[in-house]
């Protein structure tokens, strides 16, 4: 299969192919390169970026489930100056082929065009992926995401500050999905992930307290496959945008899932964590499993699921 048969055009972005590294897992690139073959992928989406500083959630941050793992990481970062000055420039430097899209998170609305405005004219990004699942702590800790006149102004804010794509990153734990999708792509969003991890907790039954530092956390792994797989169906019939399936993918079946359901692109997190060569072998699956089906080219899989009569 040529590479051009992978290969896929999302929000004026050409990807060599459609499988990306989720934010958190791929760092800021420079930590994983070692380890991680970026230019095979399609390309990463990075850690989070805010204004300012944030030390993140407390010991521990993560904990095993069946199925997944729970995490309350607490979106640590050293801020937007610091990954301007030190990330970035490695980034341009030895990324060409994978793409490379900056998560953002804000603790008030205005936070996420100031860290946009702050990159939109650096070399080596593509683009923009605002978490909208942060707490507005103007709002008494309501998700951005959760209150549409916030969301609404969170990606309004963000589409000013620059001309590069902006994907728009919402929780499987939002009453109407599909609602909030329209709202963001309303307000200039070129693209929405789907999903981000979905609230849960774990508990020491010995100590009587939660098994993470911070309470609760965020559930990720293959639990969360049918979770994203019916949240991009549902977006897919509300807005034309493109969507990117994220939530489970442990092997190239799981990203024809997504595909079919509506996404054109997929992105791994917790299984690139416990098998780093996971993102290589899921495009070499989705590969195989596109000649094995006599599939062209990649995007024509999109959407083309065949729902009950």
């Amino acid at each position: 299969m040529s590479d051009e048969t992978l290969a896929v055009d999302v929000a004026g972005i050409h990807f060599q192919n459609p499988v990306l590294l989720a934010s958190g897992t791929a760092a800021y690139g420079r930590e994983i390169a070692g380890v991680i073959d970026l230019e095979s992928l399609g390309g990463i989406f990075t850690k989070a970026v805010s204004p300012r500083p944030r030390n993140g959630a407390p010991p521990l941050r993560v904990v095993d489930t069946p199925g997944g793992m729970l995490n309350a990481i607490g979106l640590a970062n050293p801020g937007v100056a610091d990954v301007r000055a030190h990330d970035l420039p490695w980034l341009a430097a030895n990324v060409s082929s994978a793409r490379v899209i900056v998560n953002v998170v804000g603790d008030m609305v205005e936070d996420y065009a100031t860290v946009v405005s702050e990159l939109a004219n650096e070399k080596g990004i593509d683009g923009f992926e605002l978490n909208v699942s942060c707490p507005n702590t103007k709002a008494g800790g309501l998700e951005f995401g959760a209150d549409p006149r916030a969301l609404a102004e969170v990606v309004r804010g963000a589409r000013a500050a620059t001309k590069r794509p902006l994907f728009v990153k919402l929780s499987p734990a939002l009453a109407d999905i599909a609602s909030a999708a329209k709202i963001a792509v309303d307000a200039g969003a070129d693209a929405i992930s789907l999903v981000n991890t979905l609230p849960g907790l774990v508990i020491d039954v010995e100590r009587r307290r939660p098994a993470l530092g911070f309470g609760t956390g965020g559930l990720s792994g293959s639990a969360l496959l049918p979770v994203g797989v019916r949240a991009t169906w549902m977006v897919r019939r509300a807005v034309e945008v493109p969507i990117v399936g994220v939530g489970g993918i442990t092997k190239g079946t799981d990203a024809v899932q997504y595909l079919l359901a509506g996404a054109s692109l997929v992105a791994l997190g917790t299984a690139a964590l416990r098998d780093p060569r996971a993102p290589e072998r899921v495009v070499r699956e989705l590969g195989a499993w596109c000649r094995a089906h006599d599939v062209r080219v990649v995007r024509e899989l999109t959407g083309t699921l065949e729902w009950v009569s």
